[in-house]
C-alpha cells in the first residue's frame, strides 16, 4: 500500500497544477482585461501548466506557446488572435516493396480543398500547414493512407512507405517477378500491375499482351499479340476477359499491338494451370484484365504518342460516389509514314493481297496504295450508392480498317478492296458486402465481333465478300463466404449464349452461303479455399459443371491448386484442371480476308467439330528470398477435339477437316536476381508438343507450335528517373513440311496438287532477337509529370524466318513457289507521355 501511495502522490500533485487551455483563457481574459479570438477545435486538445498570474501576460503567453502548437498574435492593447502554428511539411513517398519513388500520388489536407501530387522523385511539399493536420495519400495500386503531418527540423524530408493494395486482397509469394509490377500469387498465377510496371526489353509502354510473352511457357511463334501460345496451345484456346467480358479480338495492326489501353487497365492475371472454377472456356490458359475500379478524390489523366498512335485517358470524379473513366487511342498510320509503321506494315502484309498480287493477275503496270488505321475507345461509370455496394458499367470499342487500292495505268482500271475488324463490348456489375463474412458479385455482358472483307479482282468483274460475326451475351453471379479465418467458400452460376455466323458471297459466278449456329451454356461452380494461419499451406479445390443445351451434354471440370511451404524459403506446388470450350478459330483458305487475318470463329457441332476439352497437371518447386528467386515446374497437357483447319496447316492437311488431339509436356525453369535498382533473369523452357490425327498418315507428328527449346535472358536497371532494359530471346525452329524431292507435283485434270513429305518433318532455322528500351521520367510542373522513352526491337536486325510454305502458281501449273514469312527487322519506336 505504501509504495502505491508514493506512485500516486506525484500524479495527484501534477494534476492539480495542470489545467485545460479552454479553462485557462477565460481566467487570463478576466485578470488582464483582454480578449482572445480563437476556434474552439484549435485549443480543445491542449492541457497546460497552471499559469502564475503574478507574471506579465506576454511571459505567460510565451510559456503557453512552448507547451502547444499555437501562436498568439497581438492585434492591439486588448485583442489577441490564437491560431495553430503554421509550418511546412515535406515527405518522400516510396513503394514499400521496391523502395522506388511513387510518382503522381495525390496528397490531400483533410477537411480542406488543398492537395498536391508527388514529383518524379516521389516528393511533395506543403507550405503553411497547421500542426496536427491529417494528410490523406492516395495512389492507384496502393492502399489509401492517412498520416499526421510531420515537420522535419532539417533536411532530408521524412519518408513514408506505401503498401501495394494487392497485399490485403491477394497473397503474393514472389514480389517483383522479373520486373516491378509483376508478381507471383499464392495460386501460381502471375499478376501484372500497370501502375507499378517497371520496364521490359523492347517495350516503351506497358503493352499488356506483349508483357505476357516475357513469362516462361508463353510464346508467340509469329511475334503477335493475336497469337499467344500458352504451353503449346493456339491463341483461340486462351480465355481473354476484360472486366468479366469475353473478348474475341485482342490486337491492333492485325496483331502487333495490344488493343487494351494499359493506362486504364489496373491489373492483369495470367493463369497457365489450376484456374479457379469461376473460369470457363480457355483450354490452354486465361488472361483476365481488370480496369481501374476506384473513385479518385481528384481529377487525373494523361496523354501521349508514339510512332504508331496517339492516345489520352482521364479519371473524372463527379461526386464522392460517382466517377467516369475515359480513354481513346487512334493510329497516325494514315496520316504519316514512320519507320515503325513501315516495319510493321512489311511484317503484317507480306505475302497477302496487299504486297503479293494474285497469281492470275498481271504484275506489270499495277500501282498499289493502302490506307490503314485503327482506333479504340472506352468508358467506365463507377457509382457507389453505399459503402457496401459498388455498381460499375463499362463499354469498349476498337477497330482496324484497311483500304487497298489497285490500279492499272495501261488498262485505265482500278479496284478497291477493304478489310474491317472490330469488337464492341458492354458490361455491368454489382458487388455487395452483406457482412464481414459474406460478399456477392453479379456481372452481365454483351460482346460483338465482326470481320468483314470485300475483295475485288483487277481485270475481272469478280467480287468476294466475306463476313465473320460473333455475338455473345451472358450473366455470371457468385458469392464468397468466409467460414473461418482459414477457410473460404465460393459458389455461383453462369449462363451465356453465343452465336456465330459466316458468310461467303461471290458475284461471278453467283454463289452465296451463310451459316449460323447458336449455343447456350449453363454452368454451376463451387470451390473452397484453405490457407493455414501461418500461410504455409494453401489449398483451393473446386468443380465446374457445364450443360450445353444444344447437345444435351454435361461436362464436369474439376480444379485443384496446392502450395506447401517446406521451409521459410522453399515451397512446392501442385496444380491440375480440366476445361472445355465450344468456340474455335479455323482457316478455310489462305487467301480469305485478303490473306491478312485468315482466321474465322466457328462453333462446335459435336460431330466433325467436337467440343474442345483439355486435361492438365503440373508440379513445381521454387526457392524464394527477398533478392533471389528460382523455380522449376513440369507440366503435362492433353487437348482433345482440335481440328486440322483450326491448326493452321499449310500442307495437304489444310484441305481436310478432321479432328484429333495434341499432347504438350515439358519443364519451365526461371532464375531471377533482383534488388530495388536492378533485376536480371534467365528462363528456359523445354517442351515436346505432338499431334495425333487418326485420319492422317502418319497419325502422330510434331505440332505446328512445337518449340522444343526457348531461352530468354534479360536485365533491367532503374536509377532515379532512368529505366533501362535489354534482353535476348532465342528459340529452336518450329516444324514445317517440304515437298517430295523429285516427285513434287501430281498432275490431274481437276487440278494439280503438291506431294509433301511427312507432316512437319523439317524445322525452320533458329530464332534470335535482341531488344533494348529506355525511359526517362521528369516533371513539367507541380502537378504534371512526363515520360520520354525509346525502344528498339531486333536491334541486331536478324532476319528470322517465322514460317515457310509452298504453293502452285495456279491449279494447272507444275511450278512450285516457296513462300517465306520473315520477322520484324530492326524497329525503333519513340514515345512521349504526360501525366496529370
Amino acid at each position: 500500500m505504501l509504495p502505491l501511495c508514493f506512485v500516486c502522490i506525484p500524479r495527484i500533485i501534477s494534476a492539480q497544477h495542470q489545467k485545460a487551455l479552454s479553462t485557462v483563457l477565460p481566467v487570463l481574459e478576466n485578470h488582464f482585461q483582454v480578449k482572445f479570438s480563437y476556434a474552439d477545435e484549435d485549443i480543445a486538445p491542449y492541457i497546460i501548466d497552471k499559469p502564475d498570474l503574478r507574471k506579465p501576460l506576454l511571459r505567460i503567453l510565451a510559456e503557453i506557446e512552448e507547451q502547444t502548437a499555437l501562436n498568439f498574435r497581438k492585434l492591439n492593447q486588448r485583442y489577441y488572435v490564437i491560431s495553430p502554428d503554421i509550418k511546412g511539411v515535406c515527405i518522400s513517398i516510396r513503394d514499400a516493396l521496391s523502395k522506388e519513388p511513387v510518382v503522381g500520388a495525390t496528397v490531400e489536407i483533410k477537411g480542406t480543398n488543398r492537395f498536391t501530387v508527388t514529383d518524379t522523385l516521389g516528393f511533395f511539399r506543403f507550405d503553411e500547414v497547421p500542426e496536427n493536420t491529417k494528410l490523406l495519400i492516395r495512389s492507384m495500386g496502393y492502399k489509401s493512407t492517412e498520416v499526421n503531418a510531420v515537420f522535419p527540423e532539417n533536411p532530408p524530408c521524412n519518408t513514408l512507405l506505401l503498401q501495394p493494395e494487392y497485399e490485403e486482397l491477394e497473397e503474393v509469394v514472389v514480389k517483383q517477378y522479373l520486373t516491378t509490377g509483376l508478381d507471383k500469387k499464392m495460386d501460381g498465377s502471375i499478376e501484372i500491375s500497370t501502375e507499378r510496371f517497371g520496364i521490359l526489353p523492347g517495350l516503351v509502354e506497358p503493352d499488356i499482351l506483349q508483357t505476357i510473352q516475357a513469362l516462361p511457357g508463353v510464346e508467340s511463334v509469329n511475334e503477335t499479340v493475336s497469337n499467344i501460345n500458352i504451353r503449346g496451345g493456339s491463341h483461340d484456346q486462351n480465355l481473354i476477359l476484360w472486366d468479366g467480358i469475353k473478348m474475341y479480338q485482342s490486337g491492333h495492326f492485325f496483331g502487333l499491338i495490344s488493343a487494351f489501353n494499359p493506362y486504364l487497365t489496373r491489373n492483369v492475371s495470367v493463369i497457365k494451370n489450376g484456374a479457379s472454377a469461376f473460369y470457363g472456356d480457355g483450354v490452354s490458359g486465361t488472361i483476365d484484365m481488370h480496369s481501374s475500379d476506384e473513385i479518385d478524390s481528384s481529377f487525373g489523366g494523361g496523354a501521349g504518342f508514339n510512332l504508331i498512335a496517339a492516345d489520352a485517358f482521364a479519371r473524372i470524379p463527379l461526386t464522392k460516389k460517382l466517377a467516369v473513366h475515359l480513354s481513346a487511342r487512334r493510329s497516325v498510320t494514315d496520316l504519316v509514314s514512320t519507320p515503325t509503321y513501315n516495319s510493321y506494315f512489311d511484317r503484317v502484309f507480306q505475302h497477302s493481297k496487299i504486297t503479293d498480287i494474285e497469281n492470275q493477275e498481271v504484275a506489270e503496270d499495277i500501282d498499289r496504295k493502302e490506307n490503314f488505321y485503327f482506333y479504340d475507345a472506352s468508358i467506365k461509370v463507377l457509382y457507389n450508392p453505399h459503402e457496401k455496394h459498388k455498381i460499375r458499367a463499362n463499354a469498349l470499342f476498337f477497330k482496324n480498317s484497311l483500304l487497298y487500292d489497285e490500279s492499272s495505268s495501261s488498262a485505265s482500271e482500278s479496284k478497291k478492296s477493304t478489310l474491317d475488324q472490330q469488337n464492341l463490348a458492354f458490361g455491368a456489375s454489382l458487388e455487395s458486402e452483406w457482412s464481414s463474412r459474406l460478399t456477392s458479385y453479379v456481372n452481365t455482358y454483351y460482346t460483338k465481333y465482326n470481320l468483314d472483307a470485300a475483295n475485288y479482282t483487277l481485270f475481272t468483274d469478280q467480287r468476294l465478300l466475306l463476313n465473320n460475326e460473333v455475338l455473345e451475351t451472358g450473366v455470371r453471379m457468385h458469392f464468397n463466404y468466409r467460414l473461418t479465418n482459414t477457410v473460404h467458400l465460393r459458389g455461383g452460376y453462369q449462363f451465356y449464349e453465343v452465336g456465330i455466323s459466316n458468310t461467303d458471297d461471290i458475284n461471278v459466278p453467283r454463289y452465296r452461303v451463310k451459316e449460323k449456329d447458336v449455343i447456350q451454356n449453363h454452368a454451376f461452380f463451387s470451390e473452397f479455399t484453405y490457407q493455414s494461419a501461418e500461410k504455409k499451406t494453401y489449398i483451393r479445390a473446386g468443380l465446374r459443371g457445364n450443360y450445353i443445351k444444344k447437345f444435351e451434354k454435361y461436362i464436369y471440370e474439376p480444379r485443384l491448386n496446392i502450395r506447401q511451404k517446406l521451409s521459410r524459403r522453399l515451397a512446392v506446388e501442385l496444380q491440375g484442371e480440366m476445361r472445355s470450350q465450344v468456340t474455335n478459330q479455323v482457316i478455310d483458305l489462305q487467301r480469305d480476308f485478303l490473306g491478312v487475318e485468315k482466321r474465322r470463329w466457328i462453333l462446335s457441332n459435336d460431330d466433325d467439330l467436337p467440343v474442345t476439352r483439355s486435361k492438365q497437371v503440373s508440379a513445381g518447386i521454387n526457392y524464394n528470398r527477398s533478392s533471389f528467386y528460382t523455380g522449376l515446374e513440369a507440366f503435362y497437357k492433353t487437348v482433345d477435339g482440335i481440328t486440322t483447319s483450326g491448326q493452321e496447316f499449310q500442307n495437304e492437311g489444310q484441305y481436310l477437316r478432321t479432328s484429333g488431339n495434341y499432347t504438350s509436356k515439358g519443364i519451365e525453369f526461371l532464375i531471377n536476381k533482383k534488388t530495388p535498382h536492378y533485376s536480371t533473369w534467365l528462363s528456359y523452357t523445354y517442351a515436346i508438343n505432338t499431334y495425333n490425327f487418326d485420319a492422317l498418315t502418319p497419325s502422330s507428328f510434331p505440332n505446328n507450335l512445337d518449340i522444343r527449346h526457348a531461352v530468354s535472358f534479360a536485365g533491367t536497371y532503374i536509377l532515379h528517373n532512368w529505366k533501362i532494359a535489354m534482353g535476348i530471346n532465342w528459340r529452336s525452329g518450329r516444324p514445317y513440311t517440304t515437298p517430295q524431292q523429285g516427285n513434287e507435283v501430281t498432275e490431274r485434270q481437276t487440278g494439280n496438287t503438291i506431294n509433301y513429305n511427312s507432316s512437319n518433318s523439317d524445322r525452320l532455322p533458329q530464332f534470335l532477337r535482341a531488344d533494348l528500351s529506355s525511359t526517362y521520367n521528369f516533371a513539367l510542373g507541380k502537378k504534371v509529370n512526363a515520360d520520354l522513352g525509346i525502344a528498339i526491337l531486333n536491334i541486331i536486325n536478324k532476319k528470322n524466318t517465322l514460317d515457310i510454305y509452298y504453293r502452285l502458281e495456279n491449279d494447272q501449273s507444275t511450278d512450285i513457289q516457296k513462300v517465306e514469312n520473315r520477322s520484324l527487322g530492326i524497329t525503333p519506336n519513340v514515345t512521349f507521355r504526360i501525366f496529370f
